[in-house]
């Protein structure tokens, strides 16, 4: 197929400055326009197609979109990006961070791709004009446009699927589901995975569904209010073990069963997800289920240095598997 002679005759460059930013010179100096030009002509001509073990390395953009109103989930998404850094530094690559869309459209000629980090809502709009100026884009942890960019997700219907028949192996059959709602796209309000997919899980197993709560935002403050909202309603009829949507959540639910003096894990036990550091630290120490986010950003690098070489293949949705670690919060005796 393509030939780095091809490819400089096409490009108007010459053989060697080809070859060098095709072999990953570190010490090539050309413009992004430049890099961008040959790469295109090298995926047009088929070059990869011979060349399936060269790995390029992309100047990348991450786009990261936090609110800052949440510590503890601003925490979970700050440490994606810490990752990212730490491998981007790792494999001597150039990376811009960009806070808002438009600023990451008017500097998209600079990047051969972007990555996505955060779940403050986008509009489909800006979305569609990212597109077109940059279409190599990899969002981790959520993914805002399917049918336009690529994703690596943590599995949260297997996580809430085994959450369940780990509770039930252990003789837990009354199990409650304490949740926020889901992002909104385009002002319009989704229902989380999670909850969803508890409430149609439970329902397959033949199980109760009364203790679920959903309601408000991920947050500390909303994981207490529906905290005491929960014991309000059932504290004389408790079911043996509650799933949470999130380790945010969990901090704000644990507080208010303390305040009440229900105790966990002996009145109520509490499986949690993101296993974040802070539940090594409350009381008791949260059972969660970890997301490898150091796996999702290599992972979601490896995505987008492979869409970059193959831009006409279908989009990717990848949804990793979560593990338990095992606190004092619930400690299962059959796994």
């Amino acid at each position: 197929m393509g030939t780095i002679k091809e490819i400089a005759l096409e490009s108007g460059y010459s053989p060697a400055t080809v070859s060098r930013l095709l072999n990953n010179d570190p010490n090539l100096s050309i413009t992004a326009d430049t890099k961008n030009k040959i790469l295109k002509i090298a995926n047009k001509l088929g070059y990869w197609e011979d060349h399936q073990e060269k790995k390029i390395k992309p100047t990348v953009a991450l786009l990261y979109r936090v609110n800052h109103k949440e510590q503890l989930q601003d925490e979970y998404f700050t440490s994606l990006k810490q990752a990212l850094v730490s491998t981007v530094e790792r494999d001597a690559l150039k990376m811009k961070t960009f806070y808002d869309i438009e600023d990451l459209i008017k500097n998209a000629s600079l990047f051969q791709g972007f990555i996505g980090v955060g779940a403050e809502p986008i509009e489909n709009a800006q979305l569609v004009k990212l597109h077109k100026v940059l279409p190599n884009g990899v969002f981790v942890d959520t993914n805002p446009a399917p049918e336009l960019f690529d994703s690596i997700r943590p599995n949260l219907p297997f996580t809430v699927k085994n959450a369940i028949d780990l509770f039930i192996k252990n003789g837990i059959n009354k199990i409650g589901f304490i949740g926020g709602v889901g992002p909104k796209h385009d002002h319009i309000q989704e229902n989380d995975l999670r909850s969803i997919t508890f409430v149609e899980y439970m329902k397959t197993r033949g199980m109760d569904t009364k203790w679920t709560c959903v309601e408000g935002t991920v947050s500390v403050e909303n994981g207490y209010k529906l905290g005491k909202m929960v014991l309000a309603k059932y504290k004389n009829d408790l079911p043996e073990a509650f799933l949470i949507a999130s380790d945010t959540l969990a901090v704000g639910v644990l507080q208010a069963f303390n305040e009440e003096n229900v105790n966990v894990p002996k009145d109520t036990k509490i499986l949690s997800i993101n296993n974040s550091n802070v539940v090594k630290y409350v009381s008791p120490p949260l059972s969660s289920f970890n997301i490898n986010q150091k796996e999702m950003i290599d992972m979601a690098l490896d995505t987008l240095t492979h869409l970059i070489i193959r831009p006409d293949r279908p989009k990717i949705d990848i949804r990793m598997n979560t593990n338990l670690v095992v606190r004092k919060s619930f400690v299962p005796q059959e796994k």
